[in-house]
């Protein structure tokens, strides 16, 4: 591409070029400078003008080749850092130790005091390392002072963090376009605190924040934003964080984390938002995912419900473990062809099979295990929504008790090697009839699980969570929503709380116990139960998302409690009192060992549960599943 007219900057192959004659100029200096630093004067009793030529000819042919390999010119001299200084160390050191070698072979040292070599590397190391650090200390002034002439300009910020995150946001603050400059960083561990990085001291830890706004308040330097950079902090951190934050008249925002950039680290600053998974969050829990690649790669698989929530994160996440084919099984149509496209283009070269079905029509799912013979199920076709399926049990009951059964048995009879049943934490002590159909539905794949113990035959294993962040019938969503329209948001009772999980964590964690207990026959029967942390309270979680959309709650936005919904109970249990509970040793499953049913007696049960629902005989589903669970209560009518 031409040079503008006018321009004085030169292609980098030209710059190259000079760096590269720099340092072989320095390179010769270096040799004679040595002499001098260890000879003086005398230096001309020892060679002649003739030998000092040739040995410092003889040192440039070694240092020229020696450069060239330690990737000297790849570097740019503005951003001369701790890696350039080491290839610079490798480079004097190779040079000095080929020369010294040749000088051997040549002289056996016998024209040379051998301290000069030692001075000599200092004296290049010294003098190809000094330029490019002189060199970034006046382009780091120039742009110190060009940045200090729009600090006014700038958004201050206080950074929680004082780790890797925090320098790489503090040395792309350091631009003259950044849009925000920091004041001081919080040690989120507290024990950083009386440090710098790049000049910016880290005044206090995490607890001490209002202490730390009020001194740069009074210094005329008071923060209007609030920035995470460290993504350790847990949601009860970051929701005392927002709490704080907005008591003190200040946003909260996050830097994202290295994995989410996309187009690699940009120079300008970037932050969002903290979003509501921010403060639900817990540690990532470690995955194996060697484990999980096993399971999956190479094998045909076969998900129900593909185009909800859990189903279609199912997908995603199964996509990328290379299966042999992935068949979409869903009822409804947009759905399915909305994943099927995404899929299709986030793995091309995937062979993809989307069905339209009902898993309550026997022919249909048979038919579909029979054609295209999957090894692995991820059965999350469900109907989920408490309100609804109370309203509808027929509806309910058919496709969560009878549905599964036919996916069950359809397993069974297509010989696939594992069928994992997604649960929900409703299905323990249920109040509702949601609840209680999937209960029954845990205990069918349990039997079936149990009944194949001396077999080779299929394996089931249930997986049970709590509600998981946007899905379908998530308070969230409902939230969102009531907040673009001003509000009020509506939250059922001052008391209800729920466990919260995001998507991609919860399929994550089926993913994992499926692989482990697939490989662990010792588990046959039992329930797998993702650890949710702690419940968290819907009212609290309402005031937060206000706060997030930049409100007050009770001034800007209203809340109004609306009293409890039909099967609606205050508080989800994931474990029955009655279910033993057992550690695993993977971090964030658990497991539950409910009571155990006859395969053959619940066949009986849910068939006379489908002759109810087909006739829509209430009466009779409701008492069908009361005698299939006797915990169940309905709740009372608010």
């Amino acid at each position: 591409m031409p040079r503008k007219k006018g321009s004085m900057t030169l292609p980098p192959l030209t710059r190259a070029h000079l760096a590269f004659a720099h340092d072989i100029l320095v390179a010769a200096l270096s040799f004679v400078i040595s002499l001098y630093l260890r000879l003086g004067d005398d230096v001309w009793t020892w060679w002649d003008r003739l030998d000092l030529g040739l040995a410092t000819a003889l040192f440039i042919l070694v240092a020229a080749p020696v450069f060239v390999s330690q990737r000297l010119y790849r570097g740019i001299w503005r951003y001369a850092s701790v890696n350039d200084l080491l290839a610079l160390t490798r480079a004097a050191t190779l040079t000095i130790l080929i020369f010294l070698l040749l000088l051997f072979l040549t002289t056996r040292l016998q024209v040379l005091p051998r301290s000069v070599l030692l001075i000599n590397w200092f004296v290049l190391l010294a003098l190809l390392g000094g330029p490019r650090f002189i060199y970034r200390m006046f382009k780091d002034h120039h742009q110190n002072r060009k940045r200090a002439a729009t600090d006014h300009s700038r958004v201050p910020v206080l950074l929680v963090g004082a780790g890797d995150e925090a320098e790489l946001f503090l040395r792309a603050a350091r631009s003259p376009d950044a849009e925000y400059r920091a004041v001081g960083l919080l040690g989120s561990r507290g024990g950083r605190v009386g440090r710098h990085i790049h000049g910016i001291d880290v005044l206090g830890s995490v607890d001490e924040l209002a202490e730390v706004v009020a001194a740069l308040k009074a210094k005329g330097q008071q923060p209007q934003r609030l920035v995470i950079t460290d993504h350790r902090l847990d949601g009860a951190e970051v929701r005392q964080l927002l709490d704080e934050a907005d008591r003190l008249g200040m946003t909260l925002a996050r830097i994202p984390r290295l994995m989410e950039l996309k187009d690699g680290v940009e120079e300008r600053v970037t932050m969002r938002p903290i979003a509501v998974e921010d403060l639900l969050g817990r540690p990532q829990a470690v995955l194996d995912r060697q484990a999980m690649e096993a399971m999956i790669k190479g094998r045909r698989v076969l998900v129900t419900g593909a185009g909800g929530s859990i189903g279609s994160e199912l997908v995603r996440q199964i996509s990328d473990f290379s299966p042999a084919g992935l068949v979409l099984f869903d009822a409804c149509e947009f759905n399915l062809y909305a994943i099927d496209q995404e899929i299709a283009l986030r793995q091309p070269g995937l062979e993809l099979v989307p069905l339209l079905g009902d898993v309550r029509d026997p022919v249909r799912v048979n038919g579909a295990m029979a054609r295209y013979r999957p090894d692995l199920v991820f059965h999350a076709a469900a109907l989920k929504h408490v309100p609804m399926v109370e309203y509808n049990p027929d509806e309910g009951v058919f496709t969560n008790c009878v549905g599964t059964r036919l996916v069950a048995d359809a397993c069974r009879a297509n010989k696939v090697a594992l069928m994992v049943q997604i649960s929900t934490d409703k299905a323990v002590n249920p109040t509702n009839i949601m609840g209680a159909s999937k209960r029954v539905a845990e205990m069918y794949a349990q039997s079936l699980d149990l009944a194949e113990r001396d077999t080779d035959g299929t394996r089931f294993v249930t997986v049970r969570f709590g509600n998981v962040l946007g899905s379908t019938g998530s308070v969230v969503p409902l939230f969102q929503r009531q907040l673009a329209e001003g509000g009020p948001l509506t939250v059922t009772h001052p008391e209800m709380t729920r466990y919260f999980m995001t998507v991609r964590e919860a399929v994550e964690l089926v993913l994992q116990a499926s692989a482990f207990g697939i490989g662990h026959p010792a588990y046959r029967g039992k329930i797998f139960v993702l650890d949710m942390g702690e419940p968290v309270k819907i009212v609290h979680l309402a005031r937060q998302m206000i706060r997030l959309a930049g409100l007050r709650p009770d001034v800007d936005v209203k809340i109004a409690f609306t009293g409890l919904r039909p099967g609606e109970k205050l508080f989800e249990e994931l474990f029955h009192g009655s279910e033993p509970t057992v550690t695993t040793e993977l971090p964030g499953i658990l497991v539950a060992e409910p009571r155990a049913a006859d395969a053959a007696d619940l066949a009986l049960a849910i068939d006379r549960l489908d002759r109810a629902c087909r006739a829509h005989d209430v009466d009779s589903i409701v008492a069908g599943l009361r005698g299939l669970v006797p915990e169940y209560a309905a709740a009372p009518k608010a």
